[in-house]
């Protein structure tokens, strides 16, 4: 099971990433547990400067706008 974390405000786009993740991890067979991260200073220690933001396994992969389908199941996938 794969941890992907959503740093943002929980903002429409912080909404459809989360979403995006759970929709391609179906799709995939994977795993996954989806955790929003909304604490302003919780954001800002993962680096994450531009919302939204995606952590899979505590790596940092993505931040700012929704995240491109392709990369999505490349992160998942591996």
């Amino acid at each position: 099971m794969k941890t992907v974390k959503v740093y943002g405000p929980g903002c429409k786009r912080c909404e459809a990433t989360a979403v995006m993740i759970s929709d391609a991890a179906a799709r995939l067979g994977v795993g996954v547990d989806v955790e929003k991260v909304t604490d302003p200073k919780a954001i800002a220690m993962a680096g994450v400067m531009s919302t939204p933001g995606v952590s899979v396994d505590g790596k940092l992969v993505h931040a700012g706008g929704l995240p491109d389908e392709t990369k999505l199941d490349a992160w998942l996938s591996s």
